[in-house]
């Protein structure tokens, strides 16, 4: 009995968190009225099961090229794709978040750590959903093509494609929370119809640019250190002239790793 009581919550909690997620995406929980209380209303846990599982779909998607390569890692490099894409992310997040908030406190940002790490969830998951609706495109040309080098620098530009997304997502979040907390929120704002969406910008009047700066460099940290940790955590794709390993050798870097691949798919 206890078992069918915890498989049930487990099943709540999936579909509280992809109701959230879709919630943010449509931008209902970043519209002023949600924001009132100076944070993003998303319960981080359950939100991470959806991530979690997004990452993995993704993963999967990731690892078609080699299951589809004559002589490919095959099976292996599908299921060590799925746990390390979610890795990916919460390793870079762990590695720089006590940045972020040192960095938020010290410009005098109200954020407290509780209301950074949901807001940088929902972002977290907005960019994990672009991600995943992307896998299919991934699966598709891993179908179509022979080109390691080429499905490297697909995959790149989707993850830099999410990425750049999340990042609007997240700055139109902190100045929305500023405007929140300067403005009374008008009976007829929350009942509007035509509310923006999540990543669509409203006035700049009230945004906190010294704050914003500081999740514009923070990003960009998150995003060097990301893709640096993704070298670390190699293969994802899974080279076909290479047996299967869980992880590579520590040599070059990802940057010179992307020159390599231009080079190789225009030479």
């Amino acid at each position: 009995m206890a078992i069918v009581e915890a498989d049930r919550e487990g099943d709540a909690a999936w579909a509280k968190g992809f109701r959230d997620l879709d919630r943010i995406l449509r931008g209902e929980l970043t519209r002023l009225p949600a924001l009132r209380d100076g944070e993003v209303p998303v319960a981080p846990g359950r939100l991470t099961w959806v991530v979690v599982g997004l990452c993995m779909a993704y993963g999967a998607c990731m690892g078609t090229f080699s299951l589809l390569s004559p002589q490919g890692p095959g099976l292996m490099q599908v299921v060590a794709s799925m746990v390390k894409v979610p890795l990916l992310f919460y390793l870079t997040l762990v590695v720089t978040l006590p940045s972020l908030y040192v960095l938020n406190a010290l410009m005098g940002s109200r954020l407290s750590f509780g209301s950074v790490f949901r807001l940088l969830s929902a972002s977290l998951g907005v960019n994990v959903a672009v991600l995943a609706s992307m896998g299919p495109i991934v699966a598709f040309f891993s179908a179509c093509t022979t080109s390691y080098p080429f499905m490297v620098l697909l995959n790149v530009a989707v993850f830099a494609t999410a990425g750049f997304l999340a990042l609007g997502f997240l700055l139109q979040t902190l100045q929305r929370l500023s405007i929140a907390r300067t403005l009374t929120i008008a009976t007829d704002l929350a009942a509007d119809d035509e509310a923006p969406g999540a990543i669509h910008p409203l006035t700049d009047q009230y945004a906190g640019r010294r704050v914003r700066a500081i999740f514009r460099v923070w990003m960009v940290l998150f995003g060097l250190v990301g893709a640096q940790m993704g070298w670390v955590l190699r293969p994802f794709i899974g080279d076909p002239s290479r047996p299967f390993a869980w992880f590579r050798p520590r040599q070059s870097n990802f940057f010179e790793a992307v020159l390599h691949a231009l080079s190789a798919v225009f030479s």
